[in-house]
Order: structure tokens, then sequence, then C-alpha cells
């Protein structure tokens, strides 16, 4: 286990009755802000989703770095605007029978408090060219076992005709975990196929022309290992986790990018896609996901559009919080003993949420679970993040700890990876350093006292060195790689704003989000989008902080 550096806990809200007694009072001044103004949200109706036969599919993505003196710990990681919005006010439940109603207040240092309106999005139907999955499954949760049919439709916009479609099958790295029983196309068994690790390859009677589409199927059963210690896919005593569980299509480009793993950093990239799970278990199996449950008798329906992963936390000790941002339902799932750090990050998930949809783009989708599992750090997938539980267990209240900062890392992840994507092996700091500094943007905004203590916290503390433009394989060990690619990323960002203004910053960061919204980003995207906002000369920037000329 690593050992983590934990700070002294600021006692603002360091005991549950100041908590409440803090919550109450806003309570009490939102609702006169409120009261007059405030619309009411129009539930919003959803539309059927499309049944191609029945299955979809799931998968993850790590995330931040830890303050401690040795680390060998996994790091974490995520195209047109959506359409559909509507406005309204933040609902808070500090617990099951308590609710209230809260705005958001942004307080920079510098700047005058300004009651700031939160924008929330309606998920999207399903899109005609993004790849559909329907999977349905059955998960036996005592005896460690899934069984699932997936059905693929695939729609082939690459612009060459496929002789070949390449999926990635995460749990054939975990020996024994995966058995293929079948796979189909276009309702005719396929027998020209190969499996080798991590790569399924599905050689197809005849080429796939551009602009055509194809059905897969795909029967596969799973032996779910158990959880190794630093790593998140697969069973312990009390949790079942499944993190890039099923076989996806990886993205085209010039060929199929499918990267080699490291033992650090992320190495898959993903397309946005519709995805359905009917999902059947036992009764007393509580089940974190990334999109909402639609119970339907003994199967519960998810469905989650325009997303890259979908995942899945079970078990049969769950306790849960829950609270809301407009339409935005945000549920934080804890074990026995960890309340006050469950209801802990759940107060910040709705601070982070409602200020990162004002300042990068509305929240991408339905919901958003926060999950405890035991790992090192967090990870970070559509609509749902893990946290570990050291992190839950350090927690003494307030904001100045690594569950507060690290998990607004990881909701930060729902716009720089989610909602904008990046190939995450070859070019991480896209999603990562942008993570890293939303964390600061989240303490400027909420807690304006603490940025210096954020910066030696998080950031200088470990004396970063390195280009920020460093790839998973040329990190040489985790720390360098995340001292390169998060903390000199979040010096960059510092240094790239002062440069521009902060008027030209942000809009920056919402022109960039609503350019590349669910689509996948370059380097060049980045900074084509940086000089569309400034005319400032970065030339000395660049140069201190990248190793290319972009």
């Amino acid at each position: 286990m690593n050992t983590h550096r934990t700070s002294t806990q600021n006692t603002e809200y360091g005991t549950r009755n100041t908590y409440i007694s803090r919550v109450a009072c806003s309570v009490f001044l939102i609702a006169l802000l409120f009261s007059c103004s405030s619309p009411t949200p129009t539930p919003q109706v959803f539309p059927t989703f499309i049944l191609i036969t029945q299955d979809p599919n799931a998968s993850p993505t790590p995330t931040p770095f830890q303050p401690s003196g040795q680390i060998n710990t996994p790091l974490p990681t995520f195209t047109q605007a959506p359409p559909a919005s509507a406005t309204s006010t933040i609902t808070l439940t500090t617990a099951p029978t308590q609710t209230a109603t809260q705005t958001l207040t942004p307080l920079p240092a510098s700047r005058t408090p300004t009651v700031v309106s939160v924008t929330t999005t309606v998920p999207q139907p399903t899109t005609p060219l993004r790849t559909n999955y329907i999977l349905s499954a059955t998960l036996d949760f005592d005896a460690h076992t899934l069984d699932a049919d997936e059905t693929i439709r695939y729609y082939n916009t690459t612009g060459v005709a496929l002789s070949d479609i390449v999926l990635s099958v995460q749990p054939n790295r975990y020996g024994g975990a995966f058995s293929l029983l079948a796979v189909f196309q276009d309702n005719v068994a396929l027998t020209t196929y190969s499996l080798n690790d991590q790569r399924l390859t599905l050689n197809l009677s005849q080429p796939l022309q551009p602009g055509s589409a194809t059905t897969l199927g795909i029967k596969f059963t799973l032996n779910i290992p158990a959880k190794a210690n630093e790593g998140l896919f697969g069973y312990d005593f009390n949790q079942i986790n499944l993190v890039d569980w099923y076989p996806f299509v990886v993205p085209y480009v010039n060929g199929w990018v499918l990267h080699d793993p490291m033992p650090f950093g992320e190495h898959l990239v993903y397309d946005v896609s519709d995805i359905e799970l009917n999902l059947k278990t036992g009764a007393d199996v509580v089940v974190a996901a990334s999109a909402p449950a639609e119970p339907n008798g003994e199967w519960t329906r998810y469905r989650l559009y325009g997303a890259r992963t979908f995942t899945l936390s079970a078990s049969d000790e769950f306790l849960m919080s829950e609270s809301a941002v407009g339409l935005v339902k945000i549920r934080s799932y804890y074990f026995d003993g960890y309340k006050a750090a469950g209801d802990g990050i759940l107060y910040a998930a709705v601070q982070a949420v409602s200020l990162y949809s004002v300042k990068f783009a509305p929240y991408p989708y339905e919901t958003l679970a926060i999950v405890q599992t035991d790992i090192h750090d967090g990870m970070e997938y559509d609509g749902l993040v893990f946290l570990a539980s050291d992190f839950y267990g350090q927690y003494g209240g307030g904001a100045k700890n690594n569950l507060t900062s690290i998990g607004v890392h990881e909701i930060a992840h729902q716009w720089w990876f989610g909602l904008v994507g990046n190939d995450q092996a070859l070019e991480p700091w896209l999603d990562e350093m942008m993570a890293t500094y939303s964390e600061k943007i989240f303490y400027e905004y909420n807690y304006p006292n603490y940025g210096n203590w954020w910066w030696q916290f998080r950031v200088d503390y470990f004396s970063p060195t390195g280009y920020v433009d460093t790839p998973i394989y040329s990190g040489g060990t985790f720390r360098a790689y995340t001292n390169a690619v998060y903390l000199r990323g979040a010096h960059f960002m510092e240094d790239l704003r002062v440069r521009m203004g902060d008027d030209d910053f942000f809009a920056f960061l919402k022109d960039y989000a609503a350019r590349y919204s669910r689509g996948r980003v370059t380097t060049n995207d980045f900074f084509n989008t940086v000089r569309a906002h400034t005319g400032a000369d970065l030339s000395d920037v660049m140069m201190e902080y990248f190793s290319g000329s972009y």
C-alpha cells in the first residue's frame, strides 16, 4: 500500500454538526434568493433506445496523483455540442430526508461574488452514425460470474473499405477471466476471427464499404477475477467492479487504434457510442452504474448516450447518499463507517458539477456516481468515478484533503475525457492536465483562500520537472510521468491563463468543450483553439513546457 501524506484538516466543516448548520444557513439564504426567480425544471422525456437485438457496453480509465513519499500507483484519465438543455437551480440533499435549494457563487480572490445560473444537459438519443451497443447480462454476485449477449451496430465512417474490425477485450488480459462463446455477423456465425491478449480481430466475409453498417453479435462469459491490490477490475470481499468489461470496437485512424498497456497511465482510446445494458442480478445487490436504473421486473435497464465507457460497481453492502444539480442526479456510494466522508464528497461533487457546468459546458450525462473502492488513487469513467478507501479513512471534514482534491479531479474528467476525448496513451496531457488544473479552478471559486495550499499540497510538493507532452511510454516512472503531465501541466495552464487573460482563457475553455464535444482532440486542436482566442505570443511558454513545436 502507498503511504499518503495527509494534510492538516481544515475545521470549517470539521464536524457533522457544523456541516449541517452551515448547510441549513445556506438553505435559508438560497431559498430567499430563488423563491421568486427560479424556473421550475420541466421533467424530461427520454426517447426509446433503438434495440438491435439486446446488449450494450462498458469501460473505464484511472486518474490522480496523490501526495506521497513513494508512489507506484496507477493514474487518472477522458464531437459536437449537445443540443437540448434546461436551466434550473441546484437541489442539494444533505441527507435522505433533507432537501434544499442552493445557488452557485464563484468567488475568485480578486472578484466580487455573483450568482451564476447552472445549465444541465438532456442526454441525447441514439445517433445513427454512432456505434450502438446493447447488452443483456446476468451477474451472479456470489459466484463472481457474468453471462452476456452483446449486439453491436457498427457504422463504417472511416472513409475506407474494411476487411476486418478490431475490438478491445480487456478482460482477456486476466488469465481465464474471459470466454468467447460465439461471434455473429448479420445473424450468420463468424468463424474467421482471432483473439490474442486484448485484441479481437473479426475477419469479415466481405469488405464493409464506407457508409455501410453491420451488426455484430457476441456471446461471452466472465469468470470475474479477484481484484489486485492496486487494480480495479474484479471482486474483493464485498464488491465487484466491472470496468472495460465487454468487447468494444476501437477507433480507426489510419488503422485500428489499440495501444499496448503500461503499468501506469491509460492506453485505451474510445469513440463515443450509445449503450444499453439490461442487467439481472440478486435482489440484495446494489448497483452503481454510469446511467440511471430503469427497473423492469427481474431486469434493470440502463441507457447511456454519447459515452465512451459503461461501468458498474456492485455490492451487497453499499450505503448511498444523493443530491442533484438541476436535472443531474448525483449519488455517493460508500461503506459502513464512512458516512461523513460519503456525504463530504457528495457535497464537493455538487460544487464541482455546478461550477464546471458553468465554466466548461453543461454536464454531459444524466447521473454521476461516486464509488468508494480499495484502490490507491482514483479512476474516472463516463458518469462514474472511483475513489480510494484510504481517502475516505483520512477524511476529517473540510476541503483540504485527498478525497476532495482527487474527487473533483475525477469529476472534471467527465468533461476532459468523457465529453472531449483524446488519445490517452500518446497525448495523455490533453485530459490529465485539464483535470488537474480543474482542481485549481474548483478551489479558486469555492475556497479562494486555499490557493497556496493547493499548489503546495498537490503540485509543488513534488518539485515537478519534464515536458507536458510526454506519452505514457516515455514517462520512465510513475512519479516522473505524473510530474511532467499532471503537475507541470497545471503550471503551464496557469501561465497560459496569465498570458491570455481571464476573459479569453475561460472563453477558450468553453469553445474547446463545444467544438470537440463527443469527439477526440489532438495537440494541434488544443493550440488552434487557444490561438483563436488570443493574439499573445506564446512561443516562450511553449518552449518551456513542450518538447515539440505546435
